[in-house]
């Protein structure tokens, strides 16, 4: 799916970028739906980005004090979004950004960006360049697995300024997310909570967690703030 501001009904502004977008899981994505310019490549990124997200799931579940492989079985790994952006040459940069501050819905988001800067991130209230390292990938922790770690992770605040260079600025971003949903929702797993550590949010449902995102432009931790004890 080709998009340019998927939020802009919702948005209170419009952003300077466009996107390729595509499903790739739960159900496996025939690759023939894919443009054939980057078909081949949309495919090996997947599987690439997959595999390195389930191995910092599993660090990340080692982390909590769980087994390796508990965010796996918990499906977290399921649900994938393949998102590319395109930040193309913008006259006016100080008129609008390339996307506007939010954090990210769902588990993790594994990203590659190519050399020209633009994307920042909210460290101890200032914006922070993240320069791009030649090989390298970003990894986010989303609000999902904020809620679910009880707030042992928390999620991460950043944008992108509108692009001043000639040339575009170019990312592909993997969107992981769960894709198994329990009846009674989700809310901080059991095992992280305790008398010493109560939940810090609320259970919530599939048709919350869909509606926060659906409902409005790109936002920070709405949903955290909802679900807060």
């Amino acid at each position: 799916m080709y998009a340019s501001n998927n939020d802009l009904y919702w948005s209170e502004a419009a952003c300077w970028h466009d996107s390729l977008q595509a499903w790739m899981g739960p159900k496996p994505l025939d690759p023939e739906e894919l443009p054939a310019i980057c078909r081949k490549e949309v495919v090996a990124w997947d599987l690439s980005a997959t595999k390195v997200a389930e191995m910092v799931m599993g660090l990340l579940s080692e982390g909590l004090g769980l087994e390796a492989g508990k965010f796996k079985e918990l499906t977290f790994s399921e649900a994938k979004v393949l998102v590319g952006h395109i930040y193309p040459y913008c006259p006016q940069p100080d008129l609008t950004v390339g996307i506007t501050s939010h954090t990210d819905p769902g588990v993790v988001t594994v990203l590659l960006q190519n050399q020209i800067q633009g994307l920042q991130v909210r460290h101890e209230d200032e914006w922070v360049n993240v320069k791009p390292v030649h090989g390298g990938l970003i990894i986010n922790v989303r609000d999902f697995l904020q809620i679910i770690s009880n707030g042992e992770y928390n999620s991460v605040q950043h944008r992108v300024r509108a692009n001043s260079c000639e040339e575009p600025r170019i990312s592909v971003v993997e969107f992981l997310n769960f894709s198994k949903w329990e009846e009674s929702g989700y809310g901080p797993l059991a095992e992280l909570v305790s008398a010493e550590k109560p939940p810090r949010y609320r259970q919530f449902t599939k048709a919350e967690f869909l509606n926060n995102f659906y409902s409005k432009g790109l936002d920070s931790k709405s949903l955290i703030d909802k679900l807060k004890l």
